[in-house]
């Protein structure tokens, strides 16, 4: 009997380890969590089944655009022309979403209970068809940040208990039939408010938060009043609509042309249309040549036009990445989920100057093109939020090509061409801000010049030294310091275009050096770069010597250009050339250098290279 009973226990063994091992191995199939309450959801907003969400692996679904540790993070179904309502236990079970959007979709029905969503930071369920009172249940999501509900149906009053989200940063409801008064709300972060275009009455309140918005956060309320709107509360006024002008009909004019008339104007028409014909046939011939030789460019700007279509709701969501910080503020790279780049510049200052003024100068700056500037595309502005976004460059700097970065080591020394080629381009775009806008830039250094597809040199951050508070003192940068003129580096003295030329001359000697202003000369030298720079050329005519590099014809061509870098150096601004000036001392250098060129020709594009000793230390000071 023992070897009976041996049998059958081991096969009791083998038959309950196939059990278990069939049902581990049944387990992958099985959805997720996320998964189950996603596709709950397609079924209450896509009855027509447009979405096409298979596969096992849903974060590769539609919409899916973030998922972490396996959980859905950025929830994103927009313009998807998805109807029904939302179905709130579905919803809530997706409780790692910090991104939801159901923007531009025909979705109806009241906003349901999102209590759920502890982890929510922007919600989007704009331009749909949303009824009902305004959904309350979000004042207990306390990471919520962004809220825009703007462009539906939904009437009733705001909470108060809006004053709950103490992270709120951006609130948009306008445009829908919310009626009461404005809650106070008082959160410090709130940068971008509108409610405007409902039915709300009342006196806006008086609070930190709701003090720094203008009339445009508040218009179409006929019933409101407070300063915000400049409509004082204890005074009643009456609006009027457009004025509507009585449409009368013209009486039509006599017909007493004769046959003969009508004929000569018949044949009149005739030979206008041919010669009309035969020109637009000429200038067609002309646009079609000029046009083959821009296809590329064009090309370019329409792709860029494409993508440029982004709201401050689309730079809310997009991932960003810090690229420095200076005296006017932070910079970022902004990657849009459309995959689409741009450079968002963060302002330390904005309170300074007032709205209007910052909007004239923005203005201003959103009108120059130019191929060696940096576009500016658009701004955004509250009273404490200042954003500019500009073309991203994925080149980087000139910075960065003369003393390379922190991933790709040193900088290697340029040719003498590429030496002169730079020179141009930033000469031919500081000399347009001076003469198309009458502006100064303020703030030129190697950092703020990009580099373009083609490698050209592109000026960036230009007019922004006019947001500086005069009041204040702030010592500038070290960075900064050693371009700036002797005149202006006092930050309380307005920067002229003179200045401008002086920064021009040391970032020509920084790129014919090799050397930061800002610290290998004060480290190694004790002196700033046009002094050092001196210092070597004095030292050479007191001895007699002349650099030798075994190619005079390079150290002329670096020489030229050098000349023109002291001369825009000079101590005193009256003796600094024009920029006008400038540019044709360049143009000129480079044009001789172009029919002397030698294809063979490996000279240094480093003045210092062509140098045989240093100055003297104890003769330097700052």
């Amino acid at each position: 009997m023992e070897p009976l009973v041996s049998n059958y226990s081991r096969f009791v063994f083998f038959f309950f380890f196939f059990f278990l091992f069939s049902t581990l191995l049944l387990l992958p199939k099985v959805r997720s969590g996320d998964a189950e309450a996603l596709l709950t959801l397609k079924s209450s907003i896509d009855p027509a089944n447009s979405l096409p969400w298979q596969g096992s692996d849903f974060c590769k679904w539609e919409g899916i655009k973030e998922c972490m540790k396996g959980r859905v993070t950025k929830l994103v179904l927009e313009y998807l022309n998805l109807t029904g309502e939302l179905d709130d236990k579905s919803l809530n079970q997706l409780d790692q979403i910090r991104v939801l959007s159901f923007k531009g979709n025909s979705m109806a029905g009241q906003i349901p209970n999102l209590s759920g969503l502890v982890n929510l930071k922007s919600l989007f369920l704009n331009d749909n068809n949303f009824s009902g009172d305004f959904p309350a249940s979000i004042s207990v999501l306390h990471r919520l940040k962004v809220v825009v509900l703007s462009g539906n149906r939904i009437s009733g009053q705001i909470p108060g208990s809006l004053l709950n989200l103490r992270r709120l940063y951006l609130l948009y409801i306008q445009d829908n039939r919310l009626t009461g008064e404005i809650p106070p709300l008082n959160q410090t972060g709130l940068r971008f408010l509108n409610v405007s275009n409902n039915q709300l009455s009342g006196e806006i309140p008086v609070t930190p938060a709701l003090i720094r918005f203008n009339a445009s956060s508040f218009s179409g309320n006929v019933d409101l009043c407070g300063q915000q709107i400049q409509n004082p509360c204890n005074s009643r006024t009456i609006g009027f609509g457009p004025s509507i002008s009585p449409a009368y009909p013209t009486t039509p004019s006599s017909k007493t042309s004769s046959k003969h008339r009508r004929r000569s104007k018949l044949i009149k028409i005739i030979a206008a249309s041919v010669g009309g014909f035969i020109a637009l046939l000429i200038c067609l011939v002309l646009f079609w040549m000029v046009c083959r030789n821009c296809t590329k460019r064009r090309s370019k700007e329409e792709a860029r036009n494409k993508g440029m279509n982004y709201s401050l709701e689309d730079l809310l969501k997009a991932s960003a990445e810090t690229l420095g910080r200076g005296t006017m503020g932070s910079t970022y790279k902004a990657v849009m989920e459309s995959g689409f780049i741009v450079t968002v510049k963060r302002l330390k200052d904005a309170r300074y100057p007032r709205l209007e003024e910052f909007k004239r100068q923005m203005e201003v700056l959103g009108r120059l093109r130019h191929p060696n500037l940096v576009p500016l595309r658009a701004y955004f502005q509250a009273k404490e939020e200042r954003l500019l976004v500009y073309d991203y460059f994925p080149n980087g700097s000139l910075y960065s090509l003369i003393h390379g970065s922190r991933t790709s080591g040193g900088g290697k020394p340029l040719h003498w061409t590429s030496c002169l080629k730079i020179a141009e381009d930033l000469a031919t775009g500081l000399l347009y801000i001076h003469q198309n806008a009458g502006l100064s830039h303020g703030n030129l250094k190697s950092s703020n010049v990009l580099l373009g597809s083609d490698f050209e040199s592109c000026i960036t951050d230009y007019g922004l030294n006019t947001f500086r508070d005069p009041d204040s003192f702030e010592e500038p940068s070290a960075s900064s310091l050693f371009y700036k003129a002797p005149e202006c580096r006092d930050t309380r003295k307005p920067s002229t275009q003179q200045a401008d030329i002086y920064s021009f001359g040391v970032l020509l000697l920084e790129l014919l050096t090799g050397k930061t202003p800002f610290q290998d000369l004060v480290q190694e030298h004790g002196s700033d770069i046009p002094r050092w720079v001196r210092s070597v050329r004095e030292e050479e005519t007191e001895s007699g010597d002349e650099p030798t590099s075994g190619n005079e014809a390079s150290e002329e061509k670096l020489g030229a250009l050098l000349n023109i870098a002291i001369a825009c150096v000079s101590l005193a601004s009256e003796n600094r050339p024009a920029m006008r000036e400038v540019l044709r001392m360049i143009r000129e250098t480079r044009a001789e250098a172009q029919v002397s060129s030698n294809s063979s020709d490996h000279s240094p594009g480093r003045w210092s290279d062509t140098v045989q000793s240093l100055p003297r230390e104890e003769h330097l000071s700052i």
